[in-house]
């Protein structure tokens, strides 16, 4: 999922796959495997067996949006500084756009995919 953002991004930008971009790509591997962890984590935790799947998996997408979302914006703020610089710039884009893609597509695929396992 991250890869689908870096992607767009290095083509939006006109930008090549650097060095760095390939350590933007491989720190992201790290920072976005904390997101469906909260999700499943909050998930487990509130579920009550009285409660329908599908109303615990939108209440726990409506309470953990905001924190995941505010950690990646912090994130893409941090790497938006570093955009104009020529030796960090694929660094950046991975960051920015990888980020972005991933943390959007994490939120919504992680319920999805925790629905069809579990029914």
């Amino acid at each position: 999922m991250t890869f689908i953002g870096i992607l767009g991004g290095h083509w939006l930008f006109g930008a090549p796959f650097s060095a760095t971009s390939m350590i933007g790509f491989i720190a992201l591997a790290g920072i976005i495997v904390r997101i469906p962890i909260l999700l499943v984590d909050f998930i487990r935790h509130n579920r009550s067996p009285d409660q329908p799947l599908s109303e615990i998996l939108i209440e726990a997408g409506a309470i953990r949006s905001k924190p995941i979302l505010l950690t990646a914006l912090a994130a893409m703020i941090g790497a938006g500084v570093i955009l104009s610089d020529p030796i960090f710039q694929g660094l950046a884009i991975s960051l920015l756009f990888g980020l972005a893609s991933s943390t959007l597509l994490t939120v919504l695929i992680i319920p999805a995919i925790y629905r069809v396992v579990k029914t």
